[in-house]
């Protein structure tokens, strides 16, 4: 774990063992939280599910989590593009999560507007755990380049516009970003190594690159996603 003036850059010794060394700072995140109940917010998408794959095999004291979401398409829980329901297959459902301590965003619902707010509402002041991917162009939660939220300093769930199908979201905002008391950014492929160089080395400009919300917070990369860092 290498400290730049971007923050934490862990790359994985391999592609392949980039989700359980993952899985590994997970963990570790975990035993720094001293309360009883440990706050964790999800990342949606594929990459995190492979994360997901291997924390649901591994040992801990998983009745202390709360688990939230950090973004959902607007679409049914049970629909395949649901992240609610990635998580419960990858996840909630392997580990026996009881349903109590799962907080899922309601993209079901007409009024997106009053679902960001009810979502909010139940939110705690920071998350103990801040889980985030980052898509091609740059996006991270349902941020995307140009999106007014980006700016956003009051609210901390929104109703957002996605640039590819279903494009109707909820999404955390800048404000949950920076108060989490910890966030790991995770990126795998040598597909988003320009963006990830962009997001860590380029110009700051987070309207441009939303990822660069999270760039002085803990990044885990695997050889292909840090390959055109300067500094690894």
């Amino acid at each position: 774990m290498a400290p730049h003036d971007h923050g934490f850059v862990h790359v994985s010794e391999s592609e392949e063992s980039w989700a359980e060394e993952t899985a590994d700072e997970v963990l570790a995140a975990f035993e720094r939280v001293e309360t009883p109940a440990i706050t964790f917010c999800l990342s949606g998408g594929s990459t995190p599910g492979k994360v997901y794959d291997v924390l649901a095999k591994r040992t801990f004291e998983w009745e202390r989590l709360r688990f939230y979401f950090g973004d959902e398409r607007c679409v049914l829980p049970s629909s395949e593009q649901s992240n609610y329901r990635s998580a419960r297959e990858h996840l909630f459902a392997p580990l026996g999560i009881e349903e109590k301590n799962i907080f899922r965003m309601k993209g079901e619902y007409d009024n997106r507007d009053e679902a960001a707010l009810e979502y909010e509402a139940g939110l705690p002041e920071a998350f103990d755990l801040l889980l985030l991917g980052m898509g091609g162009d740059g996006h991270t939660a349902s941020l995307f380049p140009g999106s007014r939220w980006i700016k956003e300093v009051d609210r901390r769930v929104a109703p957002a516009k996605a640039d590819v199908e279903p494009r109707q979201r909820l999404t955390i905002t800048p404000p949950v970003i920076q108060s989490a008391r910890e966030v790991m950014v995770l990126v795998t492929g040598s597909g988003k190594a320009s963006m990830v160089a962009r997001a860590l080395e380029g110009e700051w400009d987070p309207m441009e690159v939303p990822s660069q919300l999270a760039r002085f917070r803990r990044w885990i990369l695997d050889p292909g996603a840090a390959s055109a860092l300067r500094e690894r």
